[in-house]
């Protein structure tokens, strides 16, 4: 069995993630911090359905850690000796780093910094990392591509997962350390962070108070049900790169080092209106709408372009967005008993 460290495996898609895996029979060693950006038993309840899967005593592990301890995450490498790695763990959440900006260089960069430091010093085959379809910022040709240019961020949370690629293809090219970087793009289902929309409006819906739409309702975004992410992660963890034969100047999702960067989207753009109509379908309840001005740090529309995912690995995103948030609506009744 491959052992693999996932990061950040109590948070929303590294649930999901370490869930398949052991499923599928890897040996996993879950990693999280357990912090309190939210609401930590629900963290706590992931967990517990982790240690519940089927042979979860032979195949899965929790270690509660911050990566920014650096000596007890150099300690983990050394004794573990990881095949592979996925890091999910990061500060997420936009709004939260108009506020919080120093929680973003702690979790994101150094903790990023001491995941490529181990996984160099221990001989790691392949390091996954999550990256964001924030870091398309200013851009406005869509769909967003993995091949244009991003250096116009409007965040600082989208500037250190821009920051994030930077280091990861640094190490790909010093150390020939094999990394691809995933380019989430709205993600949500079951399980799913409080902080986001969907979280948050169907919260508000069930209680009878009302929801909030920026840009005058007017958003327009790539939502992508977690399990076809969870497909896409487990299709490029055995698809190590090699450096681009090819590879020229002004192509960065590829490179002379080993090193790729991927789109993880729906393909399917909705319009937030219409995202919350289906959510008012499912629910029985009609929403009382706020329309708000769009908020700093923020972008009026997302798509991805994931033909080279496609071309690479034959994923397709299987799940329809009525057919996504009619699970997460299950899933949060039975959750909150409402």
């Amino acid at each position: 069995m491959a052992k693999i460290l996932v990061t950040g495996c109590a948070g929303f898609i590294g649930f999901h993630v370490s869930r398949r895996l052991i499923a599928d029979g890897s040996e996993v060693v879950g990693l999280d911090s357990l912090n309190e950006y939210y609401d930590v038993n629900l963290k706590r309840a992931r967990l517990a359905l982790l240690h519940a899967s089927v042979n979860a005593n032979r195949r899965f592990r929790f270690v509660k850690q911050d990566l920014t301890d650096r000596p007890a995450t150099e300690a983990l490498f050394r004794s573990e000796g990881f095949e592979s790695v996925i890091h999910l763990a990061a500060q997420a959440g936009v709004r939260y780093s108009l506020t919080h900006p120093h929680a973003y260089a702690d979790s994101n960069l150094t903790g990023f910094l001491n995941v490529l430091e181990g996984c160099r010093h221990s001989g790691v085959r392949h390091l996954l990392f999550a990256s964001s379809s924030s870091v398309y910022g200013g851009n406005t040709r869509m769909p967003f591509s993995s091949r244009d240019n991003v250096d116009h961020p409007l965040s600082l949370y989208a500037a250190t997962k821009k920051a994030n690629e930077l280091m990861a293809h640094a190490y790909a090219h010093l150390y020939r350390l094999p990394c691809t970087g995933l380019r989430f793009f709205t993600v949500y289902g079951p399980w799913g962070r409080p902080d986001m929309a969907l979280f948050i409006f169907t919260k508000a819906i069930l209680e009878g108070r009302p929801i909030e739409l920026f840009n005058q309702g007017e958003m327009r975004r790539d939502f992508t049900y977690v399990d076809d992410v969870v497909e896409a992660v487990l299709l490029l963890l055995e698809k190590i790169p090699q450096p681009d034969p090819a590879w020229s100047e002004g192509r960065p999702d590829s490179s002379s080092a080993p090193y790729r960067l991927y789109n993880v989207g729906g393909h399917r753009p909705v319009e937030l209106s219409a995202f919350v109509e289906i959510l008012e379908r499912k629910l029985g309840k009609t929403a009382q709408k706020i329309l708000l001005p769009m908020q700093p740090g923020d972008v009026p529309a997302t798509a991805a372009d994931i033909d080279d995912l496609v071309r690479d690995t034959g994923f397709h995103a299987q799940t329809p967005v009525e057919e996504g948030i009619g699970k997460f609506v299950d899933w949060y009744r039975e959750y909150y008993r409402m």
